[in-house]
């Protein structure tokens, strides 16, 4: 049932704040690794872990969300998971082992996955179906700008407060949310029948997709299937998923309902939404980590070099729900906002050593074009041919893939640059000998340097060697960004005809129907 007036408006601010904290809390944590490890005396290897913990969890709560809806009721689950996600904040915060921090951000992830998709059912159900755009397009502010400005957030906070308080600062917020939504949001009025527990279907579901996630997350710090226990996930990942799909298509009443795969219209949007998760979060990931390792700007640096692109993503966000409710097609936009990130790509490819801030405006607004012409289209798309008492289960399966397509991203990217920074590192090295010009140049001007300094020869000449190595490594570094700058953007391009297609084939599907 639609809501209007003053009730309606709070009901919006109240999910998107329940979205925003669930998508921050996806990447606020990244830069404040360092200070958690000094803290509770842990290694790199375990700290990582607070990250998968959370990633975990989400991705395996998110398509189970419209049950638990069905089962408890939607505005029961949606405060219980604020309140879930809220304490296990506070018990983030103060955590005494990294063990312990790692157990409280799973659970922080469980109850952070029931708001994502429950945020976005309660606000679709908000606003009447021919506003169903500018629902999106206000549920895809908080998707965007969460995982953008959680680094920038993290970064300051951890600069100028500590480490707990990345945790601490959830908890007024998410009271807030609770109270605003035990106050104001309704039970839904649209159920799915629900006659006992498919315990076979959560237990494939949490073997599958859990193992899937932690393979993706941990995959490439452990050198994929050179390590024992990723073959081992790996393999318990496909079991687990063909299982999962199996049970899911027999059940009389299984946890997920694949079944409203059989909409058209979802099935293709949620493998758009699979690639617009690989992009956002692959270029979040890249970008941040070429500024930093190479150009040297801090995390709060990088985060407000961010910001512009975000706030115009958001500002557009609106726009572009009012032009989907006076009828204009959405693939078209999803493919102008595909072009956007190949336009994007091409720029940020072009970079050097020697780019600056302000190097990365006009690129960084480029890609928030991209971003608001692809999130509320896809998103869009994928749910307006459902009927109201599956748009719970439709948006869960889009949401899951988003998040699994940004893991694949994040998991390809990563060690397409390791690998091709290798590649680079092997040629250029091949040119680094006497019998090169420049070579013997710029190891002569090295030498010449440190011996100005009142170092031995013996010692210039090493340190010559080193300063050459460290530049060597940093500019194959340097390529290999740039070389998944273009690999991110030639996944895009290729994206543009299969969104057209699909556009006429369903006019064709359309045109047809009417002439019955």
């Amino acid at each position: 049932m639609a809501e209007v007036g003053a009730r309606k408006w709070i009901i919006t601010i109240t999910v998107i704040l329940a979205a925003l904290l669930e998508l921050i809390d996806t990447t606020v944590v990244n830069v404040s690794l360092t200070n958690i490890m000094g803290n509770l005396g842990a290694t790199l290897e375990d700290v990582a872990w607070v990250i998968t913990a959370y990633a975990v969890a989400n991705v395996i709560i998110i398509p189970m969300t419209g049950w638990f809806s069905a089962m408890f009721g939607r505005r029961n689950y949606f405060v219980f998971s604020i309140i879930l996600f809220t304490t296990a904040s506070f018990f983030c915060g103060h955590a005494t082992s990294i063990w312990e921090l790692v157990i409280f951000r799973f659970i922080q992830g469980v109850g952070g996955g029931g708001l994502l998709t429950t945020s976005q059912a309660i606000l679709l159900e908000t606003f009447p179906k021919e506003e169903m755009g500018m629902a999106n397009a206000l549920f895809g502010m908080g998707v965007v700008i969460g995982p953008t400005i959680g680094p920038t957030l993290g970064g300051f906070i951890t600069d100028h407060f500590n480490w707990p308080w990345i945790f601490y600062i959830n908890i007024p917020l998410g009271a807030i949310a609770a109270f605003l939504a035990m106050t104001y949001i309704r039970e839904s009025v649209h159920k799915r029948e629900i006659n006992g527990i498919d315990w076979w279907g959560i237990i494939f579901l949490i073997i599958g997709i859990g193992s899937l996630q932690v393979v993706l997350e941990r995959g490439e710090s452990e050198d994929w299937f050179s390590t024992g226990y990723i073959v081992v996930l790996a393999i318990t990942a496909v079991m687990g998923l063909v299982a999962f799909i199996w049970r899911e298509l027999t059940a009389e009443h299984p946890i997920v309902d694949l079944r409203v795969l059989k909409n058209r219209s979802l099935a293709l949007g949620t493998v758009f939404t699979f690639i617009l998760g690989f992009g956002l979060f692959a270029s979040v990931f890249i970008f941040p980590i070429f500024c930093q390792n190479l150009l040297g700007f801090t995390a709060q640096q990088t985060g407000l070099i961010l910001l512009p692109g975000s706030l115009c993503t958001a500002l557009l966000m609106p726009f572009i729900g009012t032009l989907l409710k006076k009828g204009f097609p959405p693939q078209w936009m999803a493919a102008g906002g595909f072009a956007g990130f190949f336009i994007f790509s091409v720029m940020m490819s072009g970079s050097s050593m020697a780019s600056g801030t302000g190097d990365f405006f006009w690129p960084l607004v480029v890609r928030g074009v991209g971003m608001s012409f692809l999130f509320v289209p896809l998103t869009t798309m994928a749910l307006s041919g459902l009927q109201p008492k599956d748009i719970a289960q439709g948006a869960g399966l889009n949401n899951m893939m988003r998040q699994l397509g940004g893991s694949f991203g994040v998991a390809i990217m990563t060690t397409f640059v390791t690998q091709r920074t290798a590649f680079h590192r092997s040629n250029l090295i091949d040119h680094i000998n006497i019998y090169n010009p420049a070579s013997v140049e710029r190891m002569a001007m090295y030498t010449k340097n440190f011996l100005s300094k009142g170092f031995s020869l013996q010692q210039a000449q090493g340190m010559a060697n080193v300063a050459i190595n460290g530049a060597v490594v940093k500019q194959s570094m340097l390529m290999a960004y740039m070389d998944s700058f273009l690999i991110v953007g030639a996944f895009f391009v290729v994206c543009i005809p299969v969104v057209i297609i699909f556009q006429r084939k369903r006019q064709s599907k359309l045109v047809i129907m009417d002439a019955h």
